[in-house]
């Protein structure tokens, strides 16, 4: 017998990026994590510049699609100017956390998964803040990506709880949500899975008997 889930309930939003807002500062506080003020101010128009799909799908010769991440880097290796070299990495780092962030459950059925996104979106950030601290201009802007990168994971989490605040987990998530923690140490993943009745055990630690 095929299982129904309820039908969520519409929320009307006037503002979409007070929404984000509101929505990412109750998920910092949800997962613990904290961030510098301008840091959440980054992720917030993230959030509201990706909801227009015009700007997270770019046109290429086989129609509009998602670049994939590993294009992107390529843009960056071999761009003409540091200014559009730092332009790929800092689309490559924001592309990585929406995606993940958002479409974490998707890339079940995919062969680059959660983690690769994690990697290639921590990388880029890390590398577009040393990039940015040679100038005094850009400083200011080397300490978001230096606070993105290193909390990259945790930011994944927080934008996980975003998209999934209207969410009820059952047990069909259960391999999912182990997987991403596998893969990731996600302290969300592992929260929801206790939640669910599960103790996630690292394979390297069972014991043989």
């Amino acid at each position: 017998m095929e299982e129904h889930e309820t039908a969520k309930p519409l929320v009307a939003v006037t503002n979409l990026r007070e929404f984000f807002h509101d929505s990412v500062q109750t998920a910092l506080r949800k997962q613990r994590v904290d961030v510098d003020d301008h840091t959440e101010h980054y992720v917030v128009n993230i959030l509201t510049m990706f909801a227009r799909s015009e700007e997270l799908y770019e046109s290429t010769p086989e129609g509009i699609r998602l670049k994939p991440l590993a294009h992107m880097l390529a843009d960056a290796s071999v761009a003409s100017s540091p200014q559009q070299r730092d332009e790929s990495l800092r689309r490559l780092g924001d592309v990585s956390l929406f995606m993940a962030g958002f479409f974490a459950q998707s890339f079940a059925r995919k062969l680059i998964d959660i983690d690769y996104h994690i990697a290639m979106g921590g990388r880029a950030y890390g590398t577009l803040a040393d990039n940015l601290r040679g100038s005094i201009r850009g400083q200011a802007f080397a300490a978001v990506f230096l606070e993105l990168a290193q909390k990259f994971q945790r930011l994944v989490d927080v934008l996980n709880e975003v998209a999934e605040m209207a969410h009820t987990h059952t047990h069909k998530d259960i391999l999912r949500l182990y997987e991403i923690w596998m893969k990731t140490g996600s302290p969300r993943a592992f929260a929801i899975l206790q939640r669910l009745g599960v103790a996630p055990v690292l394979q390297g630690a069972r014991k043989e008997h």
